[in-house]
């Protein structure tokens, strides 16, 4: 039978006659201690687990004496800094001897639930009936846009302007012909440069 208790901020495992050292207790070489935080208890395959700890529970120990551990040393340096320091430490214990372990109440832990030899299949999903005739949207006839012409064939009329005449709706030489120098003037007014446009029309008639 063993039992696992929190004594002082620790959680060790005890049984009935095991010694141990714990943080120091405040109490008298002799005295009979006892410590009610347990958290589980097992005697056999009987297993009481506490929630968080056992209701009733209880483990008594006597202080056998109180003691200090080893000395151990703390060496700290740092380099290029004419640091060092040397430390000694000695833990303060007390050492206490299991007496009894007493367990009422609690509550059982409860066991794992055993796998299904056979899982449970997933029902089918049912299927979504599909719809026997899809509306077909009729698309709109794209407008067949009038081929551009090659307006730089036209003497004196550069890429730059024939983008712009095109930007205008010009895109054709029918519709360069129709236009006056004035009108043509008017459209390329933001290109730089003097671009005389008499014989443009013309030209593209």
């Amino acid at each position: 039978m063993f039992a696992i208790v929190t004594i002082a901020g620790f959680q060790e495992k005890v049984e009935k006659g095991s010694v141990l050292r714990v943080p120091t207790l405040d109490s008298k070489e002799g005295d009979s201690v006892s410590f009610s935080d347990v958290l589980l208890i097992a005697d056999g395959a009987k297993v009481t687990l506490g929630t968080p700890i056992v209701e009733g529970a209880e483990v008594k120990a006597k202080i056998l004496s109180h003691g200090r551990g080893d000395k151990i040393r703390v060496f700290k340096m740092k380099r290029r800094k004419r640091y060092r320091r040397t430390q000694g430490h000695r833990q303060n214990y007390t050492e206490i001897e299991i007496t009894d372990i007493k367990a009422t109440g609690g509550k059982k832990a409860a066991a794992r639930p055993k796998a299904a030899a056979s899982a449970k299949k997933e029902a089918p999903k049912k299927a979504t009936p599909k719809k026997t005739a899809a509306k077909a949207t009729k698309a709109a006839p794209k407008k067949t846009a009038a081929k551009a012409d090659d307006l730089t064939k036209v003497e004196g009329i550069g890429p730059k302007i024939a983008e712009t005449l095109i930007a205008a709706g010009h895109t054709t030489f029918a519709d360069v012909a129709k236009l006056k120098s004035a009108q043509i003037q008017e459209i390329i007014a933001d290109v730089r440069g003097s671009h005389p446009s008499e014989t443009w029309p013309k030209q593209a008639k």
